[in-house]
């Protein structure tokens, strides 16, 4: 008999218990709707029918599980879900070790069986024999005619009658008596099943209830991203251009999508993942095993008399064994008195909507939400695993105009062929990139440009830029100037406002045979306002960035228009520290009040004065220092030639003299640091009595 195969019987011994044994069909669920996202994420239901209590299973992908234990969700109107389980991140360690062989042992027949040497089994065969594996021997079996040698294998079993042996290569079948490790042996072969599957794991969900009834199960997965793309077709000398919108998307679910009920929905909401299919473990300080001393009692020497009549003296630790007892206690009294039943359990969630009829329409039936606009298809929609699908989403009219847009970043001569596109329906369209074409009178249509479309509301626009505007040409030079607009004098302070003013002027010479509205982009900036145009000046938009300015040019003509933005700018000067120049320039500053300016002027004469005073105490501290000077000059040759020699005595004759002018110059230095004091107390006497 040839040697069975080792997972035929390794099979063999784990299903055997259960070879009697009527397995009921499992109900299969279904893939019936998918909701696409632009957050990256998919939403993915499914449908089963149950009869009773009933188990459902989904195979998961080993990189999706995260995202499924996150956001999984089971809808019942007639029953409820019991528990959720799957193999967990390492199954197969796991499950052997309460095992007594390891994974290893069900390689071949021999090496399970070597593993389970004690354990009784039952084999079939020549013979019946039930007993506890000893051994499984390997021989070499010579074959007829000198045909070689073959390998078997003889197993010993210990009976309640001696050591019986048997030819495994012989045995029908071979059979566990002990039913808990049949179970163990079969539920770990299926792990080994599941674990055959490529990086996916099986979902097990138990659900309740009674009668036959629908079971949806639901989960958020990452997905690619779906995009849109746009036609946009402009017809001559109409308001409304057709629109026509397609979402592109992408199946790689790892399922064929057949007949599903599909959404595509325009948001940005927030997502994110967690590693909830990881095992982690807290970490906990390790203390040291408590070892108990020896303890040696004391000698009893007996108890102490007590007066007849006199309450024995609770000690204070029972005391307090006896307060935290009773304080149990009532505890224990209150909780059974307050606490009430279990708290029911939550009520199911509310079923999704079903899928609407099937419209008469191609395009999908949109909606708008607080934060997302949906989309979605009106019939069923089939698409293979890996394929792509591009489904219509918007097919409408909508208002659409012909400018030239002028962005100087972008082309600073031309400005941009642009349509201005109005969203008048009543749900926002998501971005996406949008291809125009023209069509002429005699209906042939033609290709002028793509562009990109943000994010629509409904009830606003968006101006779309296909193209360069060759024919028109704009000029633009800039001129900036300063004021000071206004002044005042506070607590001793000059406090000038001067105004930055900045003039652009455009200069656009317009198409030769066509008229043009032009769409001026003048820049933005922080602290910068647009000064307020005169009467029938363009109307003007403000964008994040730029103002807008319309200018219709005629055929032919050259128009010029001038944008003038200013700037405050605040600045303080202390008075008493003007210069000589500051004072002149502010005195004469037309821009400023003229009361102001006189009291500016008059700081005149007194800086002056100030100024004048600093000078000579200047002067005399630089005639100072040069006596100083002279005179370790002096001192040193004093000290080189002696003072009994005649150029010593001249030496001493030229200190004396200087140490009678440094005298008078140090006298003088204090007069002259005294009429500064002066000068500056009379400066900033004037100073603080002015205020404007």
């Amino acid at each position: 008999m040839p040697i069975p195969h080792p997972r035929i019987l390794a099979a063999t011994l784990a299903l055997s218990a259960f070879s009697g044994a009527a397995l009921a069909a499992e109900p299969e669920l279904a893939l019936k709707r998918v909701m696409l996202s632009t957050g990256g994420v998919g939403y993915f239901e499914y449908e089963a029918t149950v009869s009773g209590d009933a188990d459902l299973s989904l195979a998961i992908r080993r990189d999706r599980i995260d995202d499924v234990m996150k956001s999984i969700v089971v809808y019942d109107d007639h029953g409820g879900i019991g528990t959720i389980n799957l193999p967990g991140r390492e199954p197969l360690q796991e499950l052997f070790r309460e095992l007594p062989v390891g994974p290893e042992a069900l390689e071949s027949p021999q090496a399970l069986l070597t593993a389970l040497r004690g354990v009784e089994v039952r084999i079939a065969g020549p013979r019946e024999i039930t007993g506890r594996l000893v051994a499984v021997t390997e021989e070499q079996t010579q074959l007829a005619a000198n045909a070689g040698t073959i390998t078997r294998h003889r197993l010993s079993l210990m009976t309640g009658d001696g050591l019986h042996q048997a030819v495994l290569e012989d045995i029908e079948s071979l059979r566990l008596t002990d039913t808990k490790l049949q179970a163990q042996l079969d539920t770990a072969l299926k792990s080994i099943a599941q674990r055959g599957e490529r990086d996916r794991r099986t979902l097990t969900l138990h659900t309740t209830g009674k009668g036959d009834r629908t079971v949806r199960v639901a989960y958020v997965i990452e997905a690619p991203l779906w995009k849109t793309a746009y036609r946009l077709t402009m017809d001559s000398g109409v308001a409304k251009s057709g629109l026509q919108g397609w979402a592109v998307l992408e199946n790689v679910s790892g399922e064929d999508w057949n007949g599903v009920d599909l959404t595509v929905v325009s948001g940005n909401p927030v997502t994110f993942r967690q590693a909830l299919y990881d095992a982690y473990y807290v970490k906990r300080p390790e203390i040291p095993v408590e070892v108990l001393g020896r303890v040696l009692p004391r000698v009893d020497e007996g108890v102490v008399p007590q007066a007849p009549g006199r309450p024995m003296a609770m000690a204070p630790e029972m005391m307090l064994r006896k307060s935290a007892a009773a304080r149990a206690l009532s505890l224990a009294d209150v909780e059974s008195t307050s606490a009430g039943g279990p708290p029911p359990p939550p009520a199911p969630a509310p079923l999704a909507p079903p899928p609407g009829r099937f419209a008469e329409v191609t395009a999908a039936e949109s909606s708008e939400a607080t934060t997302q606009v949906s989309f979605h298809h009106p019939g069923p929609v089939s698409v293979g695993n890996g394929q792509s699908l591009l489904l219509p989403i918007v097919n409408r009219a909508v208002p659409a105009e012909r400018i030239a847009l002028y962005q100087p970043s972008t082309q600073p001569r031309h400005p941009l062929a642009t349509v201005k596109m109005s969203n008048d329906g009543a749900s926002g369209l998501p971005p996406g990139i949008l291809t125009l074409y023209e069509r002429a009178t005699d209906g042939v249509v033609s290709y002028v440009g793509d562009a990109r479309l943000a994010a629509l509301p409904s009830g606003q626009d968006r101006l779309l830029s296909f193209a360069v505007d060759q024919n028109v040409t704009v000029d633009r030079q800039d001129e900036q100037s300063q004021t000071l607009s206004k002044g005042r004098i506070v607590d001793g302070l000059l406090q000038i406002m001067i105004t930055e003013r900045a003039v652009t002027t455009y200069t656009i010479a317009g198409a030769p045979r066509d008229a043009r509205r032009v769409v001026i982009e003048h820049p933005r900036h922080a602290g910068w306002e647009l000064v307020p145009a005169a009467a029938g000046a363009p109307t003007v938009e403000a964008t994040a960035e730029a103002y807008r300015l319309a200018v219709d040019v005629p055929a032919g003509k050259t128009v010029a228009i001038a944008v003038t933005t200013e700037r405050p700018r605040h600045e303080r000067f202390e008075l008493v520290g003007l210069t000589a120049q500051q004072v002149e320039f502010y005195a004469a500053a037309r821009d400023l009040p003229t009361d102001l300016r006189q009291a500016v002027s008059k700081l005149a004469p007194l800086r002056a004065v100030v100024a004048e005073r600093e000078q000579t105490v200047s002067r005399l501290e630089t005639a100072q220092e040069e006596l100083e000077k002279d005179q370790q000059r002096l001192r040193d040759n004093l000290q080189a030639v002696g003072q009994g020699s005649d150029i010593g005595r001249r030496y001493l004759s030229k200190l004396n003299q200087d140490e009678d002018r440094l005298e008078k110059v140090a006298k003088d230095l204090v007069t002259a640091h005294n009429a500064i004091d002066s000068a500056r107390k009379d400066l900033a006497d004037y100073v603080g009595k002015l205020k404007f």
